[in-house]
């Protein structure tokens, strides 16, 4: 299961991954030949509308797609090995040691019945050798990393004793306790105010630079994005449909999916303006349109875009699915 000829730099190749449901109505191609790369101690940002596909790619790489899901092609390799074809013990001696993952949903990561200190010291001692006294250290230490005050009181609390977005803090820290190679963070300071925000996504970024952890943070937010990420891939319907580093995407979008988020944006309104949007809505998975999924809702659309269009590389390092890109905007 060792991969071949990658470069050493590159802690994720995600290669044609393909995830599908099989329900009563048809097959639902929820991720449609993704590939990406994710460079050691790099911050890759996924975005996209609700339904594009990003959550259940994080998903498929930690493996915990549930039936009727399942994968069904491609590779993901990490460290040597393809996830994809690994057996669930394999895949669970990875989980939460060299791959963590942080939920939208903090209580997915927190049993509501048991301690936080006995969830934290249990997830320490699971990977790791260490007694009781330092797996409890390690724990104090990760709560006071993200944010939250008297830690080792904290730690003595039930998960209903804290707030929302208090639970989301913990959730963070137990996925930091290993300092894993690879975090897959689904949207996880949704639910956190913007003080605490702007102190985690600092957190993570030291992290990366310090030990070179990878990220794929998966967000909506292209303002997160914006001041996080290194580089940047846009989904629509299952498909990766721009990808590039993130300040050449957003300051010169090539897609026009890529061109409506940035331009629905509030802050790129003008005062007194009604908010820009995309017209349309996405196509539904089960009866995707012929061609490009986007054609529907995009005003350059033509013949040609009955045809599926491939991931051209447009510009240096920038690639997106289009048969009629935005070269005309120039890159800042």
């Amino acid at each position: 299961m060792f991969q071949q000829g990658f470069a050493v730099t590159a802690t994720l190749e995600v290669r044609d991954l393909q995830t599908h449901f099989f329900t009563r109505a048809g097959v639902v191609k929820a991720v449609d030949g993704v590939s990406f790369t994710v460079e050691r101690g790099k911050v890759l940002g996924l975005v996209g509308e609700s339904g594009s596909g990003k959550s259940v790619t994080g998903f498929s790489i930690i493996g915990l797609v549930d039936a009727p899901g399942r994968v069904v092609g491609g590779s993901i390799w990490f460290q040597g090995k393809d996830l994809a074809r690994l057996s669930e013990e394999e895949m669970r001696s990875l989980r939460g040691n060299r791959i963590a993952m942080i939920f939208q949903d903090p209580m997915m990561t927190l049993n509501p019945v048991l301690r936080v200190d006995t969830q934290m010291i249990e997830t320490v001692q699971a990977h790791e050798q260490v007694d009781r006294e330092t797996a409890r250290q390690r724990a104090r230490d990760a709560l006071g990393m993200v944010g939250i005050p008297s830690p080792d009181e904290r730690l003595m609390s039930y998960p209903h004793q804290f707030s929302g977005g208090m639970r989301q803090r913990v959730a963070i820290a137990i996925a930091l306790l290993h300092r894993p190679d690879l975090i897959v963070a689904d949207e996880p300071t949704t639910a956190l105010d913007v003080t605490i925000q702007g102190q985690i996504l600092a957190e993570v970024q030291k992290l990366a630079a310090t030990t070179g952890t990878s990220l794929i943070w998966i967000t909506h937010d292209l303002s997160v994005v914006a001041g996080l990420a290194d580089d940047i891939a846009v989904m629509y319907a299952g498909r990766i449909v721009e990808d590039g580093p993130v300040s050449q995407v957003l300051d010169a979008p090539l897609h026009p999916y890529t061109v409506g988020l940035i331009g629905s944006v509030p802050s790129r309104n003008k005062r007194g303006e009604p908010l820009r949007q995309i017209p349309g809505m996405t196509p539904s998975l089960l009866k995707l349109p012929a061609g490009c999924a986007f054609r529907s809702r995009c005003e350059r659309a033509d013949e040609a875009c009955l045809e599926h269009p491939a991931l051209f590389g447009l510009r240096e390092g920038q690639r997106a699915r289009c048969f009629h890109p935005h070269l005309e905007e120039v890159p800042a």
